[in-house]
């Protein structure tokens, strides 16, 4: 049975950190291109970053320089740290796995930036 597992999230101020955890079971995590997506109300999901299998990563424009992504093979574990945050980063944020035809999702952590 494939599990992710999302923790970190919260409430934290514009211009405040956090790191979200994404723990993965049931799946050979090596293989996987692991992601961060995110889902504002009356928004779509939408990409926030990537990470391949041999550690390239791909980061959507409005968070390139802010946020990080990392995986730690042996943990079978991805991070998203989350610096400078704005309000506009207020989402639900879900972690996916996929490799060739087959993915997964966590069931999201939800982000809120306010004063």
């Amino acid at each position: 049975q494939v599990q992710l597992v999302e923790s970190g999230g919260g409430l934290v101020q514009p211009g405040g950190s956090l790191t979200l955890s994404c723990a993965a079971s049931g799946i050979i995590f090596s293989n996987y291109v692991m992601g961060w997506y995110r889902q504002a109300p009356g928004k779509q999901r939408e990409l926030v970053a990537r990470i391949f299998s041999g550690g390239t990563t791909n980061y959507a424009d409005s968070v390139k320089g802010r946020f990080t992504i990392s995986r730690d093979n042996a943990k079978n574990t991805v991070y998203l740290q989350m610096n400078s945050l704005k309000f506009e980063d207020t989402a639900v944020y879900y972690c996916k796995a996929n490799w060739v035809t087959l993915e997964y999702w966590g069931q999201g952590t939800q982000v809120t930036v306010s004063s």
